[in-house]
């Protein structure tokens, strides 16, 4: 398919957006990790349904004594969903997804998930698929020591402490309609050794068909400047792309990245 010019404009201005003061410091594993991996295939002539949902919840301490958070404690909850209906036709449907609570580096993610929707009705008027999918992380934290948090010795010479912070961020995707082609691909970051690797989230999703299609992102981003209680910034971002009818190609790529060192 066709990479549109709007996509690329969107990515551009988010990561300036969010290069102007975040700072999340990932939470650490915590000393046994779990890993659950998932291979979904199924052709059909009728009907076909998938539904995904997972709520992770992660502290640096106890999750049960927040609130409110420890003097230094790292809080994240990450959720995910996913809903597909498709009736009356013939679908394709094939999907990956993997999640680790292991500590993870800069080029990998605790959360992946890839799906390819392929669907036609067989009789005009009648067949149908509705789909929605939705990827979250929110992370909040008090002020930290840099000292102990970095391996990059520049880094922690630089920054007496990493500031608190609240930051909300959602991205997703959703179609209705007759026929489709359509791939999607989720990521997220927030489980790592050190404050060297930042928290990340990638959304992307592009299709062509007939009916109605959105893509999205919102964000709530609250951070601080030092140790103190203050707030040094407050963004708010929304972005929403729709498209009705017979759609040639349509395309968005989203991403997020927040932390004290990024590249």
């Amino acid at each position: 398919m066709k990479k549109l010019v709007f996509a690329v404009v969107a990515l551009a201005m988010l990561v300036a957006f969010t290069g102007m003061a975040m700072a999340d410091d990932p939470v650490n594993q915590t000393p046994e990790t779990q890993g659950i991996d998932t291979q979904t295939v199924v052709y059909c002539l009728g009907t076909t349904t998938e539904n995904d949902n997972i709520v992770w919840t992660q502290s640096s301490e106890y999750i049960g004594n927040s609130p409110p958070l420890q003097p230094t404690e790292r809080y994240y909850v990450m959720s995910y969903t996913e809903d597909t209906i498709m009736d009356n036709g013939y679908g394709e449907y094939t999907k990956q997804m993997s999640t680790d609570t292991q500590n993870k580096v800069a080029n990998q993610f605790n959360f992946e998930a890839t799906k390819q929707v392929d669907f036609v009705q067989v009789q005009e008027g009648y067949g149908y698929i509705t789909t929605e999918e939705s990827l979250l992380l929110d992370g909040a934290a008090n002020a930290t020591p840099s000292a102990g948090r970095f391996i990059c010795p520049f880094a922690a010479a630089t920054y007496e402490y990493i500031p608190q912070y609240c930051n909300i961020v959602e991205m997703g995707s959703s179609f209705d309609g007759y026929a489709v082609s359509m791939l999607t691909d989720a990521e997220e970051r927030h489980v790592a050794a050190t404050a060297d690797v930042g928290v990340a989230m990638n959304y992307g999703v592009e299709l062509e068909g007939v009916g109605t299609a959105a893509a999205w992102i919102n964000a709530h981003i609250m951070e601080g400047r030092d140790g103190t209680t203050g707030k040094a910034i407050d963004l708010v971002y929304s972005e929403l792309t729709t498209a009705s009818g017979t759609i040639v190609d349509f395309q968005k790529i989203m991403a997020y990245e927040s932390g004290v060192r990024r590249f």
